[in-house]
């Protein structure tokens, strides 16, 4: 498999081109490439966006690579009923990059008085947001005692010629190893990638330990090492076929205003930690592309930071209890809905998997428990199973006063939230037989519903 983002549009293009919206026309950098998505959605479409002209930007635009499920199957050589299990059995063995001595993304390179963040090529999303953003960002660092590396996203804004506002609000693995810089008195070298190989991409959103690197996962998914190029000034490896890289530093000390900006939950946040990257070096490739994430509760947002956690909570969930059969986060619920199906055997089971899950994942408010002839994917069955299973003084429990993320708007001021579970499977007291439409009167319907079928 290339590891050249090029080469995977070229090749999905071939294989797949009713699943890529291909756009001529000149599209604004400023809300166009959203409106596009917002409306392939509401049409109730799902494909990859490449627009070739964006106006006030000199390189084509990708989005929307991750909305599918069934795209992002296809990345990983399975079905979307595998997902999980692929991408749990991909990881499970860590490849380290292989440093290369050159790479496409150093065919330019600017720095020192060369370094102009006005070249970098980055679009406005809503018309709430602060200015144009990058959402595809993803900071590379590297411990300062281990060497161990970090992937994480994080949006950011031009603040100055050479900076960067940035948010590193999810207070993770980064947060913690600038940290360790700031206990050291010296600011943080990073380097922020900008899009990369869709599989590059996903594993920059897994959530693991502080001691695994996630390059070596992208090596996993890759099934050969990543390819990495030392930057230039600090020598972090980062991708060799990457379009874009930012080298610089960020200082624990410094400070600088971003947001709003379309966040995950559907609203615009102020929510960030204001930090600021001082940008050293630029590299790029001479004809590169600009692979954009389309922000808000977009399904494109919220599955590309959603599978690798539904992946990883579904083995701990089947590991330690093999009657639950299907997990999913439904994109109506941003990341604070989470619905659960499995084979109940006794009495509060279900309840024990849910408080499980509650305990496990601390951006989730609420958990739906269903059987598993429920089909978790699809909201109007699970909302069938909470309306005709589910009794509220019975089935339903909270939880209060536990941590939450700091991007829901309703949290408290402290960050705090409360979690709910809501059994809707059936319980042993049930009385009922759903309803059956026999395999053969629908095969009949679809004859008959097929261009050269009947006159129905």
């Amino acid at each position: 498999m290339t590891q050249d983002p090029h080469e995977f549009l070229a090749s999905y293009l071939a294989d797949h081109p009713d699943d890529v919206l291909v756009v001529d026309d000149a599209v604004s950098a400023d809300e166009g490439v959203t409106g596009l998505i917002y409306e392939l959605t509401a049409a109730g479409r799902d494909e990859m966006v490449l627009c070739r002209k964006v106006d006030g930007l000199d390189v084509p635009v990708l989005s929307n690579v991750f909305a599918s499920r069934r795209r992002i199957a296809r990345l990983l050589g399975c079905t979307p009923e595998r997902l999980h299990a692929t991408y749990q059995e991909r990881t499970a063995t860590p490849l380290p990059p292989r440093v290369v001595d050159d790479g496409p993304v150093c065919e330019v390179v600017r720095r020192g008085d060369e370094v102009d963040l006005a070249t970098v090529p980055m679009l406005r999303h809503f018309a709430s947001d602060r200015a144009p953003y990058v959402t595809s960002g993803i900071i590379v660092a590297e411990d300062p005692d281990s060497g161990v590396g970090n992937l994480s996203y994080h949006r950011s804004m031009v603040h100055s010629r050479t900076e960067l506002a940035t948010s590193l609000h999810s207070r993770g693995d980064l947060w913690r190893m600038l940290g360790r810089y700031a206990e050291r008195g010296e600011p943080m070298p990073v380097a922020m990638v900008i899009g990369g190989h869709p599989l590059f991409m996903l594993a920059a959103s897994a959530r693991v330990g502080y001691d695994v690197d996630e390059r070596a996962l992208a090596g996993a998914l890759f099934g050969e090492p990543l390819e990495v190029v030392r930057t230039p000034r600090h020598g972090i490896g980062v991708p060799a076929w990457a379009d874009i890289v930012l080298e610089g530093t960020v200082d624990p000390a410094a400070r600088a205003e971003e947001g709003p900006f379309g966040e995950f939950s559907g609203y615009s946040s102020n929510r960030s930690t204001n930090n600021v990257l001082r940008v050293d070096t630029i590299l790029r490739r001479a004809e590169p592309l600009l692979i954009d994430v389309e922000g808000g509760n977009t399904a494109e947002h919220l599955n590309l930071a959603r599978i690798p956690r539904e992946a990883e909570m579904a083995a701990q969930l089947m590991a330690r209890f093999p009657d639950v059969t299907a997990l999913h986060y439904p994109t109506s619920g941003t990341h604070f809905h989470c619905y659960v199906a499995l084979r109940q055997r006794r009495p509060g089971q279900a309840r024990q998997v849910m408080l499980g899950l509650l305990g496990w994942d601390p951006y989730l408010k609420t958990v739906i428990a269903v059987d598993e002839d429920v089909d978790v994917t699809d909201d109007a069955e699970v909302l069938w199973a909470l309306a005709t299973h589910f009794q509220p003084h019975r089935d339903l429990f909270v939880v209060d006063g536990l941590p939450g993320s700091p991007l829901d708007p309703s949290s408290g001021s402290d960050g705090t939230t409360s979690r709910m579970g809501l059994d809707a499977t059936r319980g042993p007291d049930f009385h009922g037989d759903r309803i059956v439409v026999s395999d053969h009167a629908r095969a009949a319907a679809r004859r008959l519903l097929a261009p050269t079928g009947g006159t129905a």
